[in-house]
């Protein structure tokens, strides 16, 4: 049977309407509007009778048939034509007979990875895609078929998982993976075959969560966390039984544009002036709610606080600023909603909202927010100086950083909300798991997410990930490598290509050294058929979530074509290979230099360094000689090793003659 325990939930939706007390079923990805790899030898399989007889017709002239196992699983496979479309496949079985319509033939990518993939054509501003509403405009493309796989964690590899094809136009692209999207539309324009995009992304997720357990047990670091996820079980039946006595909002079932609007929580009263909050617990603010006794919870909570202002700011709009609150909130100023943001992506936007003066009545003023987390941290959490209230045009302020009142009154978990209203705070009788378990767990991704796809055939993976994972470079240099070799097996192709973004320059701080990240990532090239698309410059210090995905699709579908289609361009920037001391100078090799290497100027330099045997990096000179660079300083007479852009926010300077940018890198080997 598919699990259905609250942890490893996840709700098929074939959106096929089977025959009455049918237990026929189909893995998720076979709908109507699928892609099948064209060329190919595709499985389908699914769920039905034991001892039934299942028989599949495609109107391209394949057939295939399954006897369904006594453990109620079938299994096949079937030759697909040529790309091309549209089709049909009629499988029938002894009770049931479902017909997929316009199927078409072609090249099927999955696309993973953490934010900077799940990042959607529209936006999460205040983070933004360049042009994005244009884009939107002008996103119809009839042969490219959208799959996203919703959100799902699991203790073991499920298999069904939430999702649906749909077709490419401006009515489904706006909440649409965009460098995904970018990276398809190159493919199709290019190929001029129809693409299918499968699209599994979480955001702030590190790369052991998308690792099966059989391969992340290799790894003795993560015995204890895999022994408690085995032993869990009883706890979770405990936690979906309690769960089970509230009423449910299927999230899934909503418009996707206006999920989290007039949902309907039995918590109006929270707004209320009125209300006693004397019973609720008290939270200091800010904070994540994740390092209180909260814990690590996604859903709805309530704050509540309040203050005094002086007399003659009764008679004056107010501003009242919160600072960013993650992810979703609805402000109320004496019973009044004053402001909210109750889009998804809106986790960094800093809440300033105007008070009328008008329900300004006493010098008492009643502040209620309600707070909703979908993933991640969750709460009212920035700089204490953020949270303030203060006349209009004034900066006069009154802090509101200290303690609120607070109760949650709805827990989300893959994408349902439980519904515990305010009467009684029923939060706190919540049965707890011997440990937090969520999508940021190890394995709980791979189980949630790919396992149900697999196996699935496909013609490669695309992956945009690794931020998560930059406080800790070197394991990455181990998981990164693993997980490509798990993916590979699941989906039963030792050889899947796969095409990976190594991640841009940002401002993480000085207890993060992220090009020690990107050197894993230029190092994992070392497992067969992977290539690497670089960003040094396309990034922005100021935002982890750069604007430009349309570059990131680009280059992703400059590799793809490449190297999964033969295509006779560049694909790649130069690529480091080795070094030579030559007097007191270094001399560097590179390969994929096109017609020859580029060196501009930024404004910090060249980004070259060179150090002695003191180990002390100085700026360089760097001279070019066609696919070699030449790199000394008159500060450094024994020269032993160099470092290209090797920091935090370091910009491209080095090229091929095809425009691609070199990855940063460096020739020593000593320890961060």
């Amino acid at each position: 049977m598919y699990r259905t325990n609250v942890i490893a939930l996840c709700v098929f939706m074939c959106q096929i309407a089977f025959s009455g007390g049918s237990s026929f079923r189909m893995a998720p990805l076979f709908t109507d509007s699928m892609v099948v790899q064209q060329r190919s030898t595709v499985p389908v399989w699914g769920k039905g009778t034991p001892g039934a007889r299942v028989v599949i017709h495609a109107s391209w002239n394949a057939e295939a048939s399954a006897t369904v196992t006594p453990e109620g699983r079938w299994s096949t496979a079937i030759a697909t034509p040529r790309a091309g479309g549209p089709f049909e496949m009629r499988v029938q079985t002894d009770d049931t007979t479902l017909t997929l319509k316009n199927v078409l033939a072609g090249e099927v990518w999955l696309c993973s990875g953490q934010s900077n993939m799940e990042m959607p054509l529209q936006g999460w501003p205040p983070d933004t895609i360049l042009s994005s509403q244009d884009e939107i405009d002008h996103s119809t493309y009839s042969s490219i078929r959208l799959f996203t796989v919703n959100h799902a964690y699991s203790t073991v590899p499920e298999e069904a998982c939430a999702g649906r094809w749909t077709g490419c136009s401006p009515g489904t692209t706006p909440l649409f993976s965009a460098a995904a999207y970018f990276f398809g539309r190159n493919l199709s324009q290019v190929l001029k075959v129809p693409i299918g995009l499968i699209h599994a992304s979480w955001g702030g997720t590190k790369v052991e969560s998308w690792i099966s357990s059989d391969t992340l047990a290799r790894l003795a670091q993560f015995d204890s966390v895999l022994r408690k996820i085995r032993i869990m079980e009883d706890s979770m039946k405990v936690l979906e039984s309690w769960l089970g006595k509230f009423p449910v909002i299927e999230m899934s079932r909503r418009d996707p544009h206006t999920r989290w609007q007039d949902l309907g929580l039995d918590d109006a009263e929270c707004a209320s002036p009125a209300f006693n909050d004397s019973s609720w617990r008290t939270m200091h603010l800010p904070t994540y709610w994740e390092t209180t006794a909260v814990g690590d919870f996604d859903g709805v909570v309530w704050f509540r606080k309040r203050i005094a202002i002086p007399p003659a700011w009764a008679h004056r709009n107010l501003v009242l600023e919160l600072g960013p609150v993650d992810d979703i909130d609805i402000t109320y100023v004496n019973g009044r909603e004053v402001g909210s943001h109750e889009s998804e992506g809106a986790w960094n936007a800093a809440r300033v909202y105007t008070v009328p003066q008008e329900i300004l009545d006493t010098t008492s003023i009643s502040i209620a927010v309600r707070v909703i987390d979908y993933g991640g941290g969750g709460g009212i959490y920035g700089p204490a100086k953020l949270m303030r209230i203060h006349p209009e045009g004034q900066d006069e302020s009154i802090a509101l950083a200290g303690d609120w009142k607070y109760l949650p009154v709805a827990d989300y978990r893959l994408d349902r909300l439980y519904v515990f209203g305010w009467r009684g705070q029923r939060f706190f009788e919540r049965p707890s798991l011997p440990f937090d378990f969520s999508g940021y767990s190890p394995t709980a991704l791979f189980n949630g997410m790919i396992a149900p796809l697999a196996p699935f055939s496909l013609a490669g993976v695309i992956w945009y990930q690794g931020e998560s994972n930059a406080g800790a470079p070197l394991l990455y240099r181990t998981l990164f490598p693993l997980m490509i070799g798990s993916w590979r097996s699941a989906f039963h192709s030792a050889a899947l290509p796969f095409h990976y973004v190594q991640i841009a320059p940002y401002e993480y701080g000085p207890a993060t050294q992220s090009a020690y990240l990107r050197e894993a990532q230029f190092l994992a090239l070392s497992v067969k058929n992977t290539a690497m698309a670089v960003t040094l410059d396309v990034g922005s210090a100021r935002t982890i979530h750069p604007p430009n995905k349309q570059e990131v699709g680009r280059r992703l579908a400059l590799i793809a074509l490449a190297k999964t289609y033969g295509k006779k361009i560049v694909s790649s920037g130069p690529l480091y290979r080795s070094m030579k001391i030559v007097g007191d100078r270094i001399e560097l090799s590179f390969g994929d230099v096109a017609g020859g290497l580029v060196l501009t100027q930024s404004e910090r330099g060249n980004g070259f360094q060179v150090a002695g045997e003191d180990r002390v990096f100085r700026n360089a000179d760097v001279l070019v000689a066609r696919s070699r660079l030449i790199v000394s300083s008159p500060l450094v007479k024994r020269p032993v090793a160099v470092r290209y852009a090797f920091g935090n926010t370091s910009q491209a300077t080095l090229y091929n003659s095809g425009g691609l940018p070199s990855s940063s890198f460096r020739t020593d080997d000593w320890a961060p």
